[in-house]
């Protein structure tokens, strides 16, 4: 009989000699049934675990009822998949996705394999080399603390501890908090309670996969902003399960106020979460700026205050990320110090995070990813030189280590695209071997094309959008896939009713994106559909009136209808707004 992962976790329970004491008060024990290493991936709390002996990489995702596997994790490990029962549909703010099941042979958890582990398959990306989300049904055995600032989750278990306080980390008169959460069941096993916005009451799930804490449009109606009041400004799009991707934007608020904390002035993210069961997601940004205790048994979370910034910390320049200080504990490895350090940079406090990765480089020499890490945190702290120098060591220790060699392959084209200096094709030589190493299903694709695209290597580019969109083909990166697949044609002038019909996907998904017009423009000029370029070019240059590629494509489509005056005066401006502009097009057959 396959084993869900709700009694997974139990198993690790058993699977333990004795379960470590935690702490005791009163009669009250806690001990530890498993504490699971976190590292930072950015605002993602990661964890890597193994399918049938291989490493496979997941997000720690409290937000998530169940634990779950994408379409092309399933692929890469080759796991038979079926119809999940009752037609079941997953939910996120990226619309909804079908589901299947799988049963993995053995899956190892903190150390401990179990045999027929079940997890549901839907989505298809969550970012380069991450298979899937361990969700609820792994957290929710007993109590669990949330300690991301020191790189840890633990599944804890109380004894005789109903009455306790069990924010057991605190010190005598240390200030902390604590919140009543609503019962959860098999059904509903988030952790959910009610907070206060400018004085309403909302509901709020607590959602470590949630990037950065987002609050519903219609709570934040009631608290007296829309994304049309003074001040509110956009703040780019948000995706997750599900095909579309939804604009967010970031307004400020007189009050956020959750147990007995209260943050004056508080800046939130503003979503769409109409497909969420809550007002807002406490998402990652919060975790890491707080150590939080979910005691189910109480029906209460625990939580104290580690300083800085408590939301949107990803907004937030180095500077304002210097002020965090050092967490409390003290590692004692190499393992422990990067976990700390990569803690510290998710929450932009680059200093304390160099210093904690340097000693995990110096603790273990030759693994690599501690020097990637590192190499990561120079870049917040405006540090390049020292940050490629780390991807070099990186790539010298381990030459297929796709991360570091995209990374260093983007940082090149960067610097020859700036000033002329450095190898393109040192490039293209990163991107092959990054290309050739990555397994095909893996969402990195998508970024090598777009680094080849920037190269001018199109061709390439194509290849790799082709893989990217056969194992992604709905999902809310999709149409700024197939917008760059059909400029990369369009570019190259070749295949232009597919590189027409990629656009006209691109565009019907999300037709406000310049990008996705101007890449269309490109192709109508292609095909002498004058008119139709010059219309989208006009939709482009009313957003962005200085485009280059949008000028220059207009005044180009202009000339052919005899327009010459104008199609000259298109030109000249392209030419003022970027200089680069007449050899660009050039090369690729585009002349006046």
């Amino acid at each position: 009989m396959a084993v869900s992962p709700f009694r997974m976790a139990i198993l690790i329970c058993g699977a333990c000699l004795a379960c470590q004491p935690v702490f005791a008060a009163a009669g009250c024990k806690v001990s530890m049934i498993a504490e699971l290493p976190v590292t930072m991936n950015g605002m993602r709390p990661m964890i890597t675990a193994k399918i049938n002996g291989e490493d496979a990489r997941f997000i720690i995702d409290s937000g998530a009822f169940f634990s779950l596997i994408t379409r092309p994790g399933a692929d890469q490990y080759k796991l038979d998949t079926q119809p999940a029962p009752f037609n079941m549909m997953l939910e996120g703010i990226g619309g909804t996705s079908r589901a299947m099941v799988t049963t993995v042979k053995e899956f190892t958890l903190a150390g401990i394999p179990i045999r027929k582990v079940q997890f549901v398959v839907g989505g298809s990306t969550f970012g380069p080399g991450v298979v899937g989300l361990l969700g609820q049904n792994v957290l929710r055995i007993a109590d669990v603390e949330y300690d991301l600032a020191n790189g840890a989750i633990r599944l804890v278990k109380p004894d005789n501890c109903k009455k306790t306080m069990m924010a057991y980390w605190a010190k005598p008169g240390d200030a902390y908090s604590e919140m009543e959460i609503n019962w959860a069941t098999a059904r509903t096993p988030h952790t959910t309670g009610n907070a206060l916005l400018n004085g309403q009451k909302i509901r709020v799930v607590f959602d470590t996969g949630a990037w950065a804490s987002a609050l519903s449009l219609r709570a934040a109606e009631r608290a007296g902003i829309t994304p049309d009041s003074p001040g509110v400004v956009k703040a780019g799009r948000a995706s997750g399960i599900g095909s579309r991707s939804v604009q967010t934007w970031l307004a400020q608020f007189d009050s956020f106020k959750m147990g007995d904390e209260e943050i004056k002035n508080a800046q939130l993210r503003i979503s769409d979460l109409s497909n969420i069961d809550a007002d807002m997601l406490i998402g990652a940004d919060f975790f890491l700026s707080h150590r939080i205790y979910v005691a189910s048994s109480q029906r209460k979370v625990y939580f104290t205050f580690n300083g800085g910034p408590v939301f949107d910390l990803a907004s937030r320049t180095p500077q304002e990320g210097a002020e965090e200080g050092e967490a409390e504990g003290q590692p004692t490895d190499a393992a422990g110090f990067s976990r700390r350090g990569n803690a510290f940079a998710a929450r932009r406090d680059f200093q304390h995070a160099i210093e904690d990765l340097t000693r995990a480089c110096e603790l273990a020499p030759t693994e690599p990813d501690y020097f990637f890490e590192r190499g990561r945190a120079y870049l917040g702290n405006r540090q390049p030189e020292l940050a490629i120098a780390d991807f070099d060591q990186v790539i010298k220790l381990k030459p297929d280590h796709v991360p570091a060699l995209v990374t260093r392959a983007g940082m090149t084209l960067a610097r020859f695209e700036q000033n002329g200096h450095g190898n393109a094709g040192d490039v293209l030589t990163d991107l092959n071997k990054a290309s050739a190493t990555a397994a095909k299903e893996d969402d990195v694709h998508f970024e090598i094309g777009t680094l080849y695209a920037r190269a001018g290597a199109f061709g390439l580019a194509i290849a790799q959008y082709d893989l990217w969109i056969d194992k992604h083909p709905t999902t809310g990166k999709s149409p700024d896939a197939y917008a760059n697949r059909c400029r990369s044609r369009g570019m190259l002038g070749l295949e232009l009713d597919k590189a027409l019909s990629d656009c006209n996907r691109a565009v019907k998904a999300r037709d406000d994106v310049p990008f996705f017009l101007d890449s269309r423009g490109l192709v109508y000029l292609r095909m002498g559909s004058f008119d139709k370029a010059i219309a989208d070019y006009d939709a482009v240059l009313k957003v962005k009136p200085r485009n280059p590629w949008a000028l220059y494509g207009r005044g180009l489509a202009k000339l052919r209808k005899g327009q010459n005056a104008d199609g000259q005066a298109d030109i000249d401006a392209a030419k003022a707004s970027g200089p680069r502009i007449v050899a660009e097009a050039a090369r690729r057959g585009l002349t006046p």
